[in-house]
């Protein structure tokens, strides 16, 4: 299969990564200290931080930094944006963190299939999977615990709930929960050891060249956006997303795309498409929602695009081997009907 040339090889074994390269992952909580280095000097206190600390965001360091859990000596440190200097040393208290139980909550799930081992479903987009800061409840979490029961709550711990994988909240698609801790174990390793099937159906901007092929790159946190993911040159863990093209309308401004994944990394299409140079239609954090390449379009057609209110992006098909029956089962979605009617105004072109 050909290949496009976004593969970044590994770091020579005599290379010494940087400072930077080498995150400073915090414990769970307690005690962390950090100095700061001299090519550190003048950043923000926050940033740096969140630099250093990459299991915080920076919105939770804020909140410890505002609410007295960092010290300068025997100063308390309470502004974020503090600039910091060379050779301080900052300690930072990372309180427990209390357990949230997520509560059983009835929504509409379209189910493809269940058993007494598997629960397989078609997530609509809008449908937060976890529950977290901003979306604590009402999501895909809670929906299941109540159609399953509160059984599910020790099948691969609360945080879990028999998830073995997610979808981004605005990519639609199949999804597999386990409801027992053999089958989740069972899932757990196919997905860890890549005998999972995953195909998504996407619509890019522009034209891919070559039409089919496969896009390799590492993926980590970006070191200039703790809310995006990035292909990075040292660190991040290995991804490879295989593609082909199925459409291309008007002319090559936009692209209906085959994706399967090899690797299951965080935003990993949207990240290895943008990083390519065609980032998802409708993408709010990947990508641009009116790119100079819509001004070929017809108006009616790029507003359209232009308006699309999530990432193009659908899971159409999940396989797997059944943790009882040691069978390999598939299950297929069909597009859902914005992604439909997108199809549709593109076609008329």
């Amino acid at each position: 299969m050909p290949r496009r040339s976004h593969q970044h090889t590994e770091p020579d074994s005599k290379e010494t990564l940087s400072e930077e390269a080498q995150p400073a992952f915090p414990p769970a909580a307690g005690h962390c200290e950090i100095t700061v280095q001299p090519e550190d000097g003048g950043q923000r206190l926050d940033r740096l931080l969140a630099r250093k600390l990459t299991d915080l965001s920076r919105n939770r360091l804020q909140t410890l930094i505002s609410k007295g859990a960092v010290r300068e000596g025997a100063q308390t440190i309470v502004n974020p944006s503090l600039r910091v200097k060379s050779g301080q040393t900052f300690a930072i208290e990372i309180p427990e963190t209390v357990e949230q139980i997520p509560e059983a909550q009835p929504l509409d799930l379209e189910i493809l299939h269940e058993d007494e081992e598997v629960l397989v479903l078609n997530k609509p987009a809008g449908l937060v999977v976890h529950p977290a800061a901003g979306n604590p409840d009402h999501t895909l979490v809670n929906a299941l615990l109540a159609h399953c029961g509160s059984e599910l709550l020790a099948v691969g711990g609360t945080e879990r709930c028999g998830l073995v994988h997610r979808l981004d909240k605005d990519t639609s698609g199949v999804m597999v929960t386990a409801k027992s801790e053999a089958a989740y174990t069972a899932l757990v390793q196919q997905f860890s050891g890549r005998e999972i099937s995953r195909d998504y159906i996407a619509l890019a901007w522009g034209g891919l060249k070559p039409l089919e092929g496969e896009i390799d790159g590492n993926i980590g946190r970006s070191p200039a956006n703790r809310k995006k993911m990035a292909v990075v040159r040292y660190g991040g863990k290995p991804a490879r997303t295989r593609y082909r093209t199925l459409h291309r309308y008007g002319g090559e401004a936009v692209s209906q795309l085959a994706c399967r994944l090899d690797t299951g990394r965080t935003h990993q299409i949207r990240v290895h498409m943008a990083h390519a140079g065609h980032p998802l239609v409708g993408d709010p954090l990947y990508g641009r929602r009116h790119p100079a390449i819509a001004k070929r379009l017809p108006e009616a057609v790029a507003e359209t695009l232009k308006t699309f209110g999530r990432q193009a992006l659908h899971a159409r098909s999940l396989g797997f081997t059944h943790p009882s029956t040691g069978e390999w089962v598939e299950f297929t979605t069909n597009l859902p009907c914005d992604l439909k009617n997108l199809i549709k105004s593109l076609e008329r072109l």
